[in-house]
């Protein structure tokens, strides 16, 4: 049975969503760098080799390799006019096959190209693909911090609904913080698709 692999590259009106590649490591370890601060209060703790450029091709090599498999699926994306400067990513982990079909997402986006529907169209693609036939997830979700209003703006206007609150779900920023979840299901799945 083949893997369901979506395409390498997704192309949207304004972006380049691209699969990991060893070869990023500079542009991620960049963006990394440029937005530590910023993500610091919604991500996890980070390891000081985190931002490290050994550590960032250790990931993306263990991202490609996910990607092949089937077991996550990482999009980084670009400007289509400036190709060479990533600017945010969109995850798709936690892949469950059998009865569940289902998949958790998660984004960031660099602190200057907010405001501007960039994540919302790379959103649009990725989903799109998690939800075609060819990787054919039932259900994507989402969790987010409720203080994170833009976050949260962006998953409403995808169509993700609140299905409820998971207390001290993450530790981040130095305590164990609430989550709202949030998910979507294919508008397009019908039960004969059942595994």
């Amino acid at each position: 049975m083949p893997l369901p692999t979506p395409p390498l590259h997704l192309l949207t009106e304004r972006l380049l969503l691209r699969a990991p590649m060893v070869a990023f490591a500079p542009a991620v370890n960049a963006f990394q760098l440029r937005n530590r601060e910023r993500f610091a209060p919604w991500d996890p703790p980070y390891a000081p080799e985190y931002f490290e450029l050994d550590g960032v091709r250790n990931r993306l090599t263990r991202s490609a390799q996910d990607f092949a498999t089937g077991n996550a699926y990482c999009y980084w994306l670009s400007r289509t006019e400036t190709p060479a400067e990533l600017i945010g990513k969109i995850n798709v982990t936690q892949v469950s096959r059998g009865a569940f079909q289902s998949a958790a997402i998660g984004y960031a986006l660099d602190g200057y190209a907010l405001g501007q529907g960039l994540m919302t169209e790379g959103l649009r693609a990725v989903i799109a693909q998690m939800f075609d036939p060819q990787v054919g997830l039932h259900r994507l979700q989402a969790a987010v911090r409720p203080e994170n209003l833009p976050s949260v703006t962006v998953l409403e206007r995808l169509g993700f609904c609140l299905v409820g609150l998971s207390p001290r779900y993450l530790f981040i920023d130095g305590s164990w913080r609430d989550h709202q979840i949030y998910a979507l299901i294919n508008p397009d799945w019908h039960d004969d698709k059942a595994p």
